[in-house]
């Protein structure tokens, strides 16, 4: 039986002015993506993020997640 364990990610999208959406993995340095929309660029992080962990693990190199990672968002009244 192989050995596994859960691996969590975080994901941010951001929308270019075309309408599509840039995503970056923070906790994998230079893991970027694109995506039509919200639910292509998911399924484009999800895809880039396994063959991501996927290279590292053929190369031995250990695998970060974000699963001791909290994050918040602070908002800001500018004015």
């Amino acid at each position: 039986m192989v050995n596994s364990k859960s691996l969590t990610y975080k994901i941010l999208l951001h929308k270019e002015p075309e309408g599509a959406y840039t995503v970056t993995v923070p906790a994998l340095p230079g893991c970027i993506t694109y995506g039509e929309n919200i639910d292509h660029a998911i399924e484009m992080a999800k895809e880039a993020i396994e063959l991501y962990v996927s290279e590292l693990k053929e190369k031995g190199m250990e695998v970060p997640d974000d699963s001791t990672t909290l994050e918040y968002s602070i908002n800001l009244i500018d004015g």
